[in-house]
């Protein structure tokens, strides 16, 4: 259990860590039409994740972890989706983007696995009563 603890500590910080990393270099992109509602969009959808990812920490039952698990992979992966396309419009340079691009990537990697792993619990636990 100790193990487990530990994870989810390492990565309740890389998602929090990756939510501030985008917040700093969006809020440097100059104001125009095209920005601003990618930069509104992916403030959300990163928070999101970092935020629903530390109630999943916290969650009571196997259940409430499985449920805060899907939104953590949902608004991962839209977080994922806003990067491509500040990548695909240039809205930041390359380097910084891509390192952004891989983090976001790994996450979602990541939170699915975790997802499938807690279905798997649930469908054994339910197979038991």
């Amino acid at each position: 259990m100790d193990t487990d603890n530990n994870y989810n500590q390492i990565f309740s910080k890389r998602t929090k860590s990756l939510t501030i990393t985008i917040i700093n270099e969006l809020s440097d992109v100059p104001y125009s039409d095209k920005i601003s509602n990618i930069r509104k969009q992916i403030f959300r959808s990163a928070s999101s994740t970092a935020s629903n990812y530390r109630a999943m920490c916290r969650a009571r039952s196997l259940k409430e972890k499985y449920s805060k698990i899907c939104i953590v992979v949902e608004e991962a992966d839209e977080t994922l989706f806003w990067l491509e396309l500040i990548d695909e419009l240039n809205l930041l340079e390359v380097e910084r983007v891509k390192n952004l691009l891989k983090e976001a990537d790994e996450i979602v990697k990541a939170t699915s696995s975790y997802k499938k792993k807690l279905s798997e619990d649930l469908k054994r636990i339910n197979n038991q009563l």
